[in-house]
């Protein structure tokens, strides 16, 4: 399952992240690396996703959510 299609209010744990280089790093600046639990807060009828991730929100947009691969958090 990707980011742009999970439920809001659910905890995701992020899998892979299938993105270019440059936005990887970019992601991985701010926390968002492979193994990092996040929880999906709201999303938009376009796509775009709010996060919350190691504490703080990120806001992204449809194509890179729809790039990020999750499995549900254990509990």
């Amino acid at each position: 399952m990707t980011l742009k299609n999970g439920v809001i209010g659910s905890s995701y744990t992020v899998s892979s992240l299938d993105l270019d280089l440059v936005t990887m790093r970019r992601l991985e600046a701010l926390g968002l690396t492979k193994g990092t639990k996040v929880r999906i807060l709201n999303r938009n009828r376009v796509g775009s996703v709010i996060l919350m991730v190691r504490g703080s929100r990120l806001a992204l947009g449809s194509k890179i959510a729809g790039a990020i691969l999750t499995k549900e958090a254990s509990a």
